[in-house]
């Protein structure tokens, strides 16, 4: 099984993170990145497989999948223990849910703070860090009586834990406004897998003399 990525990509460290959770065996290919933050040149097993040319990319023999929500589908057919859905049916739609908001509702706001870090006090990126907030504001309310987003820890926890890692690099930072998320983020950043990924990317980008968000330093001393 071999699953192709890049080292600043958030859907494929969304894959990576699965697929260590699940003890899968796997070989992680990582595709050129160049300075201008583009994975070029294009490998050409991505352009092969994604007509959208894009990481990750998953091949398992005969199945050959990209994006990540598909990806997270595939895993848990073929490697379903340890669970990373709910079992219950309600449940489980749900935490697909909320995978799906991380995705393609808050994410969307965090890409519009792309390029914006020398102005961030420009309208768009107020408007953009407030949409974070407000949409911080509504899992801190989830995690009223659960540890995680969907009850048990889920794909739902893996993809908003690395949109958030994004968004603070881009300057949509929690606050203590949301203690409760900032609780879960400590529980979710302090499990193995995910310390493994996001250390690489953590220390990708101090080689690269990039920002790394505060509450993630730590990584860069393990």
């Amino acid at each position: 099984m071999r699953l192709f990525t890049g080292p600043l990509s958030m859907f494929g460290a969304k894959a990576q993170i699965a697929m260590l959770e699940k003890g899968i065996s796997f070989d992680c290919v990582m595709v050129p990145f160049d300075r201008d933050d583009n994975y070029e040149p294009k490998h050409p097993e991505v352009l092969r497989v994604n007509p959208k040319r894009q990481v990750p990319v998953l091949i398992d023999g005969d199945v050959e999948l990209f994006d990540s929500t598909q990806i997270f589908e595939y895993l848990e057919d073929r490697f379903p223990t340890p669970p990373l859905w709910p079992a219950a049916i309600a449940d489980r739609a749900r935490a697909r849910q909320l995978e799906l908001k991380s995705d393609e509702v808050f994410f969307p706001h965090v890409v519009r703070l792309f390029g914006l870090q020398h102005d961030m006090q420009s309208p768009p990126a107020v408007a953009a860090c407030a949409a974070c907030a407000r949409f911080y504001e509504a899992l801190e309310a989830l995690l009223a009586d659960r540890d995680y987003l969907a009850g048990p820890y889920s794909y739902a926890d893996i993809a908003f834990y690395m949109a958030h890692v994004f968004a603070d690099r881009k300057g949509a930072s929690m606050t203590q406004a949301t203690p409760r998320l900032l609780a879960w983020r400590d529980r979710v950043g302090a499990r193995a897998p995910v310390r493994n990924v996001v250390g690489t990317m953590m220390k990708f980008l101090a080689d690269n003399s990039r920002p790394v968000p505060v509450f993630l330093q730590p990584l860069l001393r393990t």
